[in-house]
């Protein structure tokens, strides 16, 4: 089976760790041949994998999704593909092969994503991100199927289309793929980890944008500290909260400036973005793994963090538990006081800190991308083989 790939929106974040993690396990697959197109920056990361074919593409992000439908086919077909993996929101149209989406951005969906928009006045983020919603889900139309990295994730989605196929395959993680990286962190970020002391530390690994709610996190930093005082409360961010220190658009101002006006700027370990193989080295400094998001499709980090045994506190959406299960304790997603609460219940009760920290580390076992490949090959199989008989249906008539 030939495996046409189209990772052109792989750029950072959940994307780029797909493709990180997928293709490692797609080449060891037997009887798999995987051409993968993808951006120019990316091939000098895949250069040991000499029996993938990549198509480099030098696309702007404003023009992808064009290019996509107009050259797209056209390499497929040269390329004599028998299935499509289209990794980024987005099908094609009319693709000349059984295609696969990848849908993986709850934004489309999020009507509190929207609503926060509106009230930071981002209309211009609101109206493209509405756009780029519409495409998605005629995407679903457009595709032979849709996978959705989590149940939760896939029942909204179905919900969203009024029935459209989508089904779950969980994403996966290898911990020692994850934990092989021993080169020691920049020593600029060593600096501020030991300048961080030997307090508590929260940490939260993400860029800075808006439906990861910052806001709320910061929020809680105050009452957390009352509630823990006299003990030192740090909280890592794998970001800045400086204009200008994040990719994408998302300001930083609003979340900086409540930081300032709560007292708790000194609180905040502002690291920076930390390379990924050595993301393992900070969830072993920290204590707790705290996520304010309203709004994920499967969150990496968690799984991450759980396998180096840190508990969690998680806001309280169903891809979390679905995720987590017992291994976090969950609060409102908007409610500062819930979130600090769960902090000072896991960080005051050792028996509740090794409870949580066990179950992490058994959940975390649970997702595996060898897993996750499979069930994706099995599923391009079942499509070529409702290919192939409607074809020889077709002949016959």
């Amino acid at each position: 089976m030939h495996l046409f790939i189209n990772s052109l929106a792989a750029s950072a974040g959940g994307g780029l760790t797909y493709i990180r993690n997928v293709i490692p396990h797609l080449v060891a697959a037997p009887d798999v041949r995987l051409t993968v197109a993808l951006s120019p920056g990316l091939r000098d990361e895949f250069n040991h994998f000499g029996q993938v074919e990549f198509i480099e593409l030098d696309v702007p992000a404003s023009r992808r999704f064009f290019y996509e439908q107009a050259v797209l086919p056209g390499i497929i077909r040269k390329q004599a593909a028998d299935i499509l993996l289209s990794a980024g929101n987005f099908a094609l149209r009319k693709s000349p092969v059984p295609q696969i989406l990848l849908s993986r951005n709850s934004l489309y969906t999020s009507e509190d994503f929207f609503h926060d928009l509106s009230s930071r006045r981002e209309y211009r983020i609101w109206f493209e991100t509405r756009l780029k919603g519409m495409i998605a889900r005629r995407s679903i139309d457009w595709a032979a199927v849709t996978v959705a990295p989590s149940e939760a994730f896939a029942d909204e989605l179905r919900s969203w289309t009024s029935g459209k196929r989508a089904m779950a395959i969980h994403h996966g993680f290898d911990h020692d793929a994850f934990s092989a990286d021993v080169s020691p962190l920049a020593p600029e970020v060593d600096e501020k980890l030991r300048a961080a002391g030997d307090g508590l530390k929260l940490l939260f690994v993400s860029h800075y944008n808006y439906y990861r709610n910052f806001e709320t996190l910061i929020s809680a930093l105050p009452l957390v500290r009352k509630l823990l005082a006299p003990r030192p409360i740090r909280l890592l961010l794998t970001c800045k909260l400086s204009p200008g220190s994040n990719p994408g658009t998302y300001n930083t101002e609003s979340a900086a400036r409540l930081a300032n006006r709560l007292g708790v700027s000194g609180m905040i370990c502002e690291l920076g973005t930390i390379p990924y193989g050595q993301l393992h080295q900070l969830y072993r400094q920290a204590d707790i793994y705290v996520t304010p998001a309203y709004t994920e499709t499967f969150a990496h980090p968690l799984v991450e963090a759980m396998s180096c045994g840190l508990p969690v506190a998680a806001s309280d959406l169903p891809v979390h538990r679905e995720i987590c299960d017992e291994a976090a304790l969950y609060f409102p997603r908007f409610s500062a006081q819930e979130l600090a609460s769960c902090v000072a219940d896991i960080a005051t009760s050792p028996e509740r800190y090794a409870h949580l920290s066990a179950q992490g580390l058994k959940r975390a076992a649970v997702f595996s991308w060898r897993k996750h490949v499979d069930s994706l090959l099995a599923l391009a199989h079942s499509l070529l083989v409702t290919r192939s008989s409607l074809t020889s249906v077709e002949r016959s008539a």
